[in-house]
């Protein structure tokens, strides 16, 4: 049987590159030859164990690639499938809730609904990867588009968008992004290109600050040097933000976006929290704040994944700045090294088979 090299998770600090079978496919599936590829914070997660997968699955869920096996679909073709692959006809799907497929069992919720690749199927770090459903998500990649222009379209800048959009920034909105990673950083070209007017960027890793400005950001506030809660009321002239989101999934960042909004704003929670979460009784002011907290998963599916190609053609946002560092597969044990410990001003990592 052929053999490829993936990226396996052993077990808790333990992702190491070996070898196992190319995936076989069935009658609704795709076969992708990965060209390129990259690491997310989630595989950081599951890398210290703070989120559980099956020992020997191959990690990775933002694929970029070449059709290798398609029913009679030429083979060769650029795609790129979402980090989420929606069946298209589960209830989930039915009910308009995409990014949900697969969350509900008889046994329960399960989080991360139809969050798949190297969640509980094989994912895309490694040389192919199958691609289930496949008519609802492969979508083909724009001539003159690069790998690297698309690379973040499948999760950071889906996730991105999708929390500028579950905030439901109107144009002349105030908004406040709280950390500036990958994510947080296209929070700010999304809320940008939904009209927001003032955007205050929360972070205080000098690259990912500049980043920030050039993303959108009108303010930097740095959270070492002054309280964000008391520099955003400042900055506002003591009303609060009309929309904030957190994007990085820690209890201190979750309170201090919701201190920030005004009466009946907004705050869209984008993290990935291991544990859970208090709500603060004065930040919520006891409940009668008329606020909204919203959360999302990053939406997938074919039609995600043309718009955001379209947003990338026309040249609104340019995400080719976040890929900081490139290694090849076989040095990805280098770069989850990398990656996991933040070293040298890294945003995302390229991996190319």
């Amino acid at each position: 049987m052929p053999r490829m090299q993936a990226a396996i998770f052993v077990e808790p600090r333990r992702i190491v590159l070996d070898e196992k079978p190319i995936p076989e496919i069935g009658p609704l599936d795709a076969l992708i030859r990965i060209t390129t590829t990259t690491i997310c914070g989630t595989d950081i997660h599951i890398l210290k164990g703070e989120y559980p997968v099956a020992r020997g699955l191959t990690i990775g869920h933002e694929p970029v690639g070449l059709i290798e096996k398609l029913g009679s679909a030429e083979e060769g073709q650029r795609v790129i499938a979402g980090a989420i692959t929606p069946s298209g006809h589960s209830e989930a799907c039915l009910c308009g809730c995409h990014s949900q497929d697969g969350a509900g069992t008889r046994h329960g919720w399960k989080a991360m609904g139809g969050w798949k690749f190297g969640n509980t199927i094989d994912g895309c770090q490694a040389e192919y990867v199958r691609v289930p459903d496949a008519m609802a998500n492969l979508a083909p990649v724009p001539d003159g588009l690069t790998d690297e222009q698309v690379l973040m379209c499948p999760d950071i800048m889906s996730t991105g968008f999708s929390g500028a959009e579950s905030g439901r920034i109107r144009i002349g909105d105030t908004v406040a992004v709280f950390a500036q990673g990958p994510i947080g950083l296209c929070v700010t070209a999304g809320a940008r290109l939904m009209g927001a007017t003032t955007i205050i960027a929360v972070d205080s890793v000098p690259e990912r600050m500049a980043m920030a400005r050039r993303m959108g950001a009108d303010h930097v506030v740095d959270f070492t040097q002054t309280d964000p809660v008391e520099e955003i009321r400042r900055l506002t002239d003591g009303r609060g933000v009309d929309v904030s989101i957190e994007a990085l999934g820690r209890q201190e960042t979750f309170e201090a976006s919701l201190r920030v909004l005004r009466p009946g704003g907004t705050l869209s929670s984008l993290g990935v929290y291991s544990g859970d979460l208090r709500i603060p009784l004065d930040g919520f002011l006891a409940g009668l704040g008329d606020h909204t907290i919203r959360t999302t998963l990053c939406p997938g599916g074919k039609e995600r994944m043309r718009r955001l190609m379209e947003v990338i053609a026309s040249g609104r946002v340019d995400t080719r700045p976040l890929v900081t560092h490139r290694f090849k597969l076989d040095r990805i044990e280098e770069a989850y090294d990398l990656f996991g410990h933040q070293r040298d001003g890294v945003l995302k990592v390229a991996i190319t088979p």
